[in-house]
């Protein structure tokens, strides 16, 4: 590269998997002569990782370019991710932005952006999204307790409300042993936990004749990281097979997030998704029978075409008498080019946001009785952050608990917490002797 001292600051919106490759391309760029720094510190270039989940997410990107560029005037700004790929001549317009990097050279842009200047437009894209079979393993190496692993990307699935096989591709998935070599590598840091991510993780393995079973499987027998995490699973892939192993294990926590989306029958099957209320419901009681003080967390929409009031009843009435912990809610977004932006019987935008505010409510009923029933426990807490005043981090089923700070207590460590009390939301607890 023409100047081996320039910097570059990278930000991320979405999910678990975009923060993996973001850190990816943190690496990258190090690995090139880059000086990576913060995104709020003055760069040379900056990269922003996009979602386009909801229209939302496009706006708060548009928002981020518009004020980074009146605080640094003479930056270089470039824009990859879902929303560079579904909507990159709409991004290369904004005034702001000098390049845009579609998924098929989201790894191998960098070097062709040495010379780049502010006043550059320049265009990395390509449409043939479905040809891309290449699956990069992405985790994060500067973080300094947990680390999420990307091990699968893409999806088939044509839910009827969703951009990401659009954006992402098929469903694919790097071989077992090379995921294993690099968690490995993730061991030999220090890292204490990894969190398995991926756009839709439960089918990893199948264009390789393996499974997320085995992945699992051979994680627990060849690596010594003492906790893994699985981010997200279809409730559909999360099979008996692997909630007997994750009871049986220790190194897995007793934590699962499973996307619910609707709990009506007829709204699941106008979204095309693969399992009915009574499976998603038997799923959640299996996984509460079998997997000890085990976390549930759910992705919810509210405001899909055809919800009515009755229908989004049957979602809360569900939602209040299942033994779930907390709610992840989004209400519907028209995307251009599915099959859910031209449907009949749209809600209006009012009753979506009310119906979200209403399970928002909600979940923080569910995730307070989580905490409250935790309470006078022990449970192992890997600390992260600490000030004067607290150290804090995550129990093994998903409890963000803080400690009254003392110098032995050091960050990256694991420690069995007492869990006390709950003040300002959150569990205060003891080290237990």
């Amino acid at each position: 590269m023409s100047s081996p001292y320039k910097t570059v600051a990278l930000h991320t919106f979405g999910c678990k998997a975009n923060f993996a490759d973001t850190s990816l391309l943190n690496s990258t760029f190090s690995q090139v002569g880059y000086n990576v720094v913060s995104f709020d510190s003055i760069a040379d270039i900056y990269v922003i990782n996009t979602c386009s989940v909801t229209d939302n997410a496009n706006k708060k990107c548009r928002s981020l370019i518009r004020g980074l560029k009146r605080r640094v005037p003479n930056a270089v700004i470039g824009v990859t991710g879902c929303y560079a790929q579904l909507k990159p001549k709409e991004i290369i317009d904004i005034p702001e932005v000098n390049f845009v990097v579609g998924m098929h050279d989201k790894y191998n842009f960098i070097n062709k952006i040495d010379d780049i200047k502010d006043t550059d437009k320049f265009l990395f894209h390509s449409n043939d999204i479905q040809s891309i079979e290449d699956a990069f393993l992405s985790y994060s190496l500067d973080e300094r307790t947990r680390s999420f692993v990307k091990v699968q990307d893409g999806c088939d699935y044509s839910c009827t409300y969703c951009t990401i096989p659009k954006a992402r591709g098929n469903s694919r998935s790097p071989k077992i042993s090379y995921v294993i070599n690099h968690i490995n590598s993730l061991e030999r840091n220090n890292i204490k936990e990894i969190i398995l991510s991926g756009i839709n993780v439960g089918d990893f393995g199948r264009s390789n004749d393996e499974s997320f079973y085995e992945l699992l499987n051979e994680i627990n027998c060849n690596s010594n990281i003492p906790r893994i995490r699985i981010s997200s699973i279809e409730p559909n892939l999360l099979s008996d097979k692997i909630i007997d192993f994750i009871s049986l294990n220790h190194k897995f926590m007793p934590h699962l997030h499973i996307p619910l989306q609707s709990g009506s029958d007829f709204i699941l099957r106008k979204m095309k998704r693969k399992y009915t209320v009574k499976m998603y419901h038997d799923k959640i009681y299996e996984i509460k029978d079998r997997i000890k003080d085990c976390t549930i967390g759910v992705d919810i929409m509210t405001g899909f075409p055809g919800e009515s009031e009755d229908y989004f009843n049957e979602t809360y009435e569900l939602l209040s008498k299942l033994p779930i912990s907390y709610l992840h809610v989004f209400p519907f977004s028209e995307r251009e080019n599915t099959p859910a932006y031209d449907m009949k019987d749209k809600i209006d935008l009012e009753v979506r946001y009310a119906r979200a505010k209403i399970l928002r409510r909600l979940s923080n009923l569910k995730f307070n009785k989580t905490q409250k029933i935790n309470l006078n426990s022990i449970r192992p807490v890997l600390f992260e952050f600490n000030d004067d005043e607290f150290i804090s981090g995550l129990t093994d089923n998903y409890i963000r608990v803080k400690v009254p700070f003392n110098k032995k207590y050091k960050t990256n460590f694991i420690s069995n917490v007492r869990l006390n009390d709950i003040k300002d939301g959150m569990v205060v607890g003891e080290v237990a002797k």
